[in-house]
């Protein structure tokens, strides 16, 4: 499935693909929200996005996605500029291709991915997990927010709608992935990490 905002490239892209018999193009979406409706409708193997897709962004679409569990392994086609191959990277897409690369290189990138690869240029590795909270799952997100708030786990329970063993699963969890070992550490990186990020 095809997630582009030009129409023009939107349509050669389609060509492209339809020519290629290792693919099935399904469907075509000119915006994130078109292309996630898609992809809850039918089964979805592999998307070619844009990482400026109109309404939400690939990054947002992706992170969306990651949330589904039969959700497509997704390859970023864009501009190569700035950090977008880190970014698409970090979001949880299987590969990045640059606009400036050869329709060769997409569709073999495309094949690489389906069969389960991950296809990037080259990429220092090492940044990537310095933002913690971007490994966060929803869910451990909304828990985060909830926890920063000062509440007990009987209070999150009921916040978030889940048992309390579900709360004390997610707290593990979210303590192990933020490399903490309490609650105040957890809301003390929470509010250290929105400082950071210029949002308090």
């Amino acid at each position: 499935m095809l997630g582009e905002g030009n129409p023009l490239m939107l349509t050669a892209m389609s060509e492209i693909f339809e020519k290629d018999r290792r693919f099935s193009l399904v469907a075509t979406a000119a915006t994130a929200e078109g292309f996630l409706g898609m992809v809850m409708r039918m089964p979805v193997q592999l998307g070619v996005i844009d990482w400026n897709l109109p309404q939400l962004g690939g990054a947002r679409l992706i992170d969306v996605l990651r949330a589904q569990a039969s959700a497509p392994r997704l390859v970023v086609y864009a501009e190569d500029t700035g950090d977008i191959p880190r970014k698409a990277m970090a979001a949880g897409a299987a590969g990045f291709v640059a606009r400036s690369e050869s329709v060769e290189r997409l569709l073999e990138t495309c094949v690489a991915v389906a069969k389960g690869q991950m296809v990037f240029p080259f990429l220092d590795v090492r940044g990537l997990k310095q933002d913690p909270i971007e490994s966060l799952s929803p869910r451990e997100r909304t828990l985060l927010e909830a926890l920063s708030k000062g509440l007990t786990n009987k209070e999150l329970s009921r916040e978030l709608d889940i048992s309390a063993n579900t709360v004390k699963f997610h707290l593990s969890n979210l303590f192990e992935k933020l490399s903490v070992k309490n609650r105040a550490q957890a809301i003390a990186f929470f509010y250290a990490n929105r400082a950071s990020r210029g949002e308090m």
